[in-house]
């Protein structure tokens, strides 16, 4: 990290002002001008990133700004940060929004997928925006806070679904809203009986760390049960500055998890993803969520093969701290939802057996118990008492729980919403 006074542009700036997080907002990096004042550049370099900013937006905070490497172009920082000329391509497969999110938009900002929770989108700013970001379509295109009557609407509807008992607040980074907008958000979220989880998705701890002051964290604590899932991809991104800012969160209460998106020539190795893991479990930060980068626009040149992701899973599952293994996830595209994918641990299995490798390679046999019940049909369960022959809302647990044979994958649109939208997990059975 080098120290800010080292950069001609800031060089006159005090601590103060340096440390005020809408400081850092205002005076972020969004252009080849002021990347020369960072960077070495040259004009190859320099025309490759002019082409990037004529389809998307730049934006680098000066804390962040100030971890990347001058002179290496292939420093894993600088490659989330700065623009690239590869980004003005696009690859066979790529879709402006590969996880139908509009698709699944009832109302401006929000999206219900899953049955039990939505997405709340407050504002499309972000402190960096970050060259990987599936949400490229919208953030900076222009910089805006959903208006207040959008906001009125999603709670609205948030209100009148019962269903919805988890809400993720995101963006953009809703982070970038003041104490008092996220305050009047939240208190109107715990007003709503049926909402028991709120959540936050945020960069800010990564790339604008000055912005979770105590007051923040002191806020978000009044209305607990708040969990926040930040975005750390690199060890080196878990600076001092950084740590401490989750230390301000965890010490309020709030649960921290990280969601890492697996990029090409950044974190693709299990050396850096141990390394990163291990780093985040010291800062109180637990490993959630291990990406394979989305279809989005331009990020032909950051996606690996799934392979990869699995290789570093492998190497990790028995080798470390279960705490430590995040869940390699596919975020299908079309709004098929995040799908685990993961080593096979079961070689083979037969009535009463089953034959499971564990993280050396040795094979072992494990006996199931003698006289399971039998649950094919239904009816009521020992265990909880309840009849399972209702679970069709389920998923595959539809082909648990009844005598359908298939599972019709395409579930029809709720009644009674204000605009068509699919909602996962609700499939109509086969019969």
């Amino acid at each position: 990290m080098r120290d800010y006074r080292e950069i001609p542009m800031w060089a006159e700036v005090t601590p103060e002002r340096w440390n005020d997080w809408r400081w850092q907002a205002r005076n972020a990096v969004r252009d080849v001008a002021g990347l020369r004042q960072v960077l070495c550049l040259g004009r190859e370099e320099e025309e490759e990133i002019a082409r990037s900013l004529d389809r998307f937006q730049m934006s680098i905070t000066p804390y962040y700004a100030t971890l990347m490497d001058p002179v290496d172009p292939r420093d894993p920082i600088r490659l989330q940060a700065v623009a690239q000329g590869a980004e003005a391509l696009e690859g066979r497969y790529e879709m402006a929004d590969p996880l139908a999110e509009d698709a699944n938009s009832p109302v401006p900002g929000l999206t219900h997928r899953y049955p039990d929770r939505v997405l709340f989108l407050l504002t499309d700013r972000c402190p960096l925006y970050c060259r990987h970001c599936t949400r490229r379509r919208l953030v900076g295109q222009p910089e805006e806070t959903l208006p207040g009557h959008h906001v009125e609407a999603g709670l609205d509807y948030i209100e009148h679904h019962p269903e919805i008992r988890d809400v993720l607040l995101s963006g953009g980074d809703a982070f970038l809203l003041s104490d008092q907008r996220l305050e009047e958000i939240l208190a109107r979220l715990r007003q709503i009986p049926h909402v028991e989880i709120i959540r936050f998705g945020t960069r800010t701890p990564v790339v604008l760390p000055q912005r979770i002051t105590p007051q923040l964290a002191g806020m978000i604590a009044r209305y607990h049960p708040v969990y926040v899932n930040t975005h750390f991809n690199h060890p080196r991104e878990l600076t001092p500055e950084a740590v401490a800012a989750c230390g301000r969160l965890a010490d309020a209460g709030v649960p921290l998890g990280n969601q890492t998106v697996l990029l090409r020539g950044i974190n693709d190795c299990p050396v850096v993803i141990r390394s990163l893991v291990h780093g985040l479990l010291k800062a109180r930060v637990r490993p959630y969520y291990l990406y394979q980068c989305d279809l989005s626009q331009g990020l032909e040149h950051f996606r690996t093969p799934i392979s990869r992701g699995i290789e570093i899973i492998e190497m990790l599952r028995g080798h470390t701290s279960g705490m430590a293994v995040p869940t390699f996830v596919v975020d299908a595209p079309d709004g098929g939802g995040k799908i685990p994918v993961m080593p096979n641990y079961i070689v083979s299995m037969a009535p009463g057996k089953l034959i499971l490798r564990n993280y050396q390679g040795r094979l072992c046999t494990y006996n199931e118990p003698v006289g399971g019940e039998d649950r094919t049909g239904g009816g009521v369960c020992s265990t909880c008492g309840t009849d399972h022959s209702g679970m069709a809302a389920q998923g595959v647990g539809t082909l648990f729980y009844d005598r359908s044979l298939t599972l019709d994958p395409v579930a029809p649109a709720p009644k009674g919403d204000s605009a068509p939208h699919r909602v996962l997990d609700s499939p109509t059975p086969i019969t």
